[in-house]
């Protein structure tokens, strides 16, 4: 009987170990690459969610305290069947009212204006609306970006973050029409919008913004969509 034996040999070259080395460390470097991005996820939620705590903490004292102080009001251009082109500029008048903005003091002893409370039901959107807007206001809660007192004639325009774990806006994407809205003002006064027409727009398209509300009262939720490169536009008419 004939017996074949086959011997195999490895011969490792000096360009096989220059590969290896390399390959090493780009495994390394990814390896880091991936603990850094992990780790900076884990910070960036774990920030989010100690901002979003306080809304939290606003929205509790706003359930329980109504104090006003004195603000503007912002008078509203309504549309005009002889110029419905013609765009009226808003003017801004001292208010003799005391129902405008409110003054929180959280926890962490910072003051925070604010103006009502959103309620989206469907979408379990519930927080405060903060009187201002600014980047770092914008991590604490929705906020007011143009328009008039809340609950009055024109368009009461509000934003906020969308953020992928559903805080702030984070589900306005999931907004029908015919949806409720709720929205109470510092009076004590609530008053139920429903959701007429939702479209993408360009960051440069503010005419959802327009205060030509015919009379009428209503509300525009805007955030982000598309990575940030375009706007979700929720708009709300009073039911």
């Amino acid at each position: 009987m004939n017996q074949i034996l086959v011997s195999e040999k490895i011969y490792v070259t000096q360009e096989m170990r220059k590969k290896r080395k390399v390959y090493k460390i780009i495994f390394i470097l990814c390896l880091i690459l991936v603990i850094i991005l992990a780790g900076y996820y884990v910070v960036a939620e774990y920030d989010k969610n100690q901002k979003e705590q306080i809304s939290r903490e606003i929205l509790t004292q706003m359930n329980g305290d109504n104090t006003t102080v004195e603000e503007r009001v912002i008078v509203v251009a309504l549309d005009n069947d002889n110029e419905e082109n013609e765009e009226i500029p808003i003017i801004d008048l001292p208010s003799t009212t005391s129902n405008t903005i409110n003054s929180e003091i959280t926890a962490n002893g910072q003051s925070y204006t604010t103006e009502a409370i959103l309620d989206y039901p469907k979408l379990g959107i519930n927080y405060p609306v903060l009187s201002e807007e600014t980047d770092e206001l914008l991590k604490i809660s929705l906020c007011k970006y143009w328009g008039p007192n809340p609950n009055k004639v024109g368009n009461y325009v509000i934003v906020g973050h969308n953020y992928k774990n559903g805080k702030m806006f984070g589900k306005l994407s999931s907004a029908e029409i015919g949806d409720e809205i709720n929205l109470k003002d510092l009076n004590g006064e609530t008053v139920t919008y429903s959701v007429y027409n939702k479209y993408v727009v360009e960051p440069t398209d503010v005419s959802c913004t327009s205060q030509l509300t015919n009379g009428q009262r209503e509300i525009t939720l805007i955030t982000c969509t598309n990575y940030g490169q375009q706007r979700l536009v929720v708009k709300a008419r009073e039911k």
